[in-house]
């Protein structure tokens, strides 16, 4: 895709800067007719051409506020860290032209009232409703009370200020564009971020050393999950019960685990323990605990090893947020089993993946067991999968020639 070129100023505001626009960042940082500049809290990282500013925002004690203020009232107090960063920027000169926002910590609110100029691009990722999607997905769990409901829809308050206030919206797939009201859907244009198909592929020379030393290779028989934390709403708990009848019957498999032990997006486990070591003690007396390998939050590089070595790779999620995973796991060319859910059909069918139910953990062991046991039989459906990631979520091709299509249809 052929992109006209218009001189901007484009300010990226995201608490983890450079996270979604990496590679959108990457790509202007390099155009001499575009000027970058960042917000960021502590833990946003500098890239070459970007002028990052951060903020700092301690840890703040809100049990004062109304329960169901309190998600608002966090938002609020970040936003005022955002304010002052931003004046500071001003103060500089700097005047942007476009600003890409992410709402989901309020850093959004002041934006409008520094830079009332600028075309305000929001990044839509996910708006909370109280059925069809992942709450009171899983019957496992409490659903939630009246206070709960309301709480719930308390959360979407600077959801919907973001939305209404800004001139364009963004999210990164149609199903994510559908959570939020039908009246506002048309706001918001859906283009993913995408993934590095050139970096993220099958190396069938890749290797991974585990923690303890051991080497584990790509041909071996190898059933990989990937969850930034372990948690039942990326169906961690529904995993770990394939795993026993999967080591049973495939005497030579190892698991291979990557994530945290701590709470991303759902409910927290109960007191005194972890989801990871609730559900892991769950089956541990049924398993080889020398075949399963917790790899923690891992470095990119050890991550798509992971994906390189692996025979078969397990995504499971509620009805939620994407995860850049699967895409990358699909990049990698895995045998994929996954969950029946709508985020997932969005990028999988039958012809690209092993689609089971969420909540059939021995329909997910048996599908695993099918693909360990002759893996080259999924080999087509393996390349289908990434054949499908570089037509359409090929960051350099595809993704990002139509972000800055978007950004400069913005800007005219």
């Amino acid at each position: 895709m052929k992109i006209q070129r218009l001189k901007m100023n484009i300010l990226f505001v995201h608490n983890n800067f450079p996270a979604q626009y990496k590679h959108l960042v990457e790509a202007l940082a390099k155009d001499p007719d575009c000027k970058i500049a960042a917000i960021g809290s502590r833990t946003a990282q500098p890239m070459p051409g970007v002028d990052l500013h951060r903020y700092d925002l301690d840890k703040q004690d809100v049990v004062l506020t109304h329960p169901f203020a309190r998600r608002f009232d966090l938002e609020c107090r970040r936003a005022e860290q955002v304010l002052y960063t931003a004046s500071f920027l001003a103060g500089t000169g700097f005047r942007p032209d476009i600003i890409v926002v992410h709402s989901g910590w309020g850093e959004n609110l002041p934006l409008r009232a520094i830079f009332p100029k600028a075309r305000i691009i929001n990044y839509c990722e996910f708006y909370y409703r109280p059925h069809g999607q992942d709450v009171n997905f899983d019957p496992e769990f409490p659903e939630l009370s009246a206070d709960g409901l309301v709480a719930l829809a308390a959360k979407n308050a600077n959801a919907l200020l973001a939305l209404v206030d800004c001139d364009h919206g963004l999210a990164p797939t149609f199903w994510q564009q559908s959570t939020y009201p039908k009246e506002l859907q048309s706001k918001i244009s859906v283009v993913h971020e995408g993934v590095d198909v050139d970096l993220v592929r099958a190396d069938s020379s890749a290797e991974l050393k585990l923690p303890l030393g051991r080497v584990l290779r790509a041909g071996d028989e190898v059933v990989t999950f990937v969850s930034r934390n372990l948690e039942p709403l990326r169906g961690y708990h529904i995993f770990m019960r394939a795993i026993p009848r999967i080591l049973r019957e495939r005497p030579n498999a190892h698991v291979v685990i990557v994530g945290g032990d701590q709470v991303s997006y759902g409910a927290l486990p109960p007191l005194g323990t972890t989801w990871k070591a609730l559900y892991f003690n769950e089956i541990a007396g049924q398993i080889d605990r020398r075949r399963i390998h917790f790899m923690g939050h891992a470095s990119y590089q050890t991550y798509l090893k992971v994906l390189q070595i692996s025979t078969a790779h397990v995504y499971l999620t509620y009805p939620f947020v994407l995860s850049w995973s699967l895409v990358e796991a699909m990049s990698a060319e895995c045998n994929i089993v996954a969950s029946d859910t709508a985020p997932v059909r969005e990028l999988l069918d039958d012809d690209s993946a092993s689609i089971v139910s969420f909540f059939d953990h021995e329909a997910l062991a048996a599908k695993v067991i099918e693909i360990l046991r002759n893996p080259k039989a999924f080999r087509a459906r393996a390349q289908q999968a990434r054949a499908k990631v570089v037509a359409a979520y090929d960051a350099k091709r595809i993704c990002v020639p139509k972000l800055r299509a978007f950004f400069n249809a913005s800007h005219a």
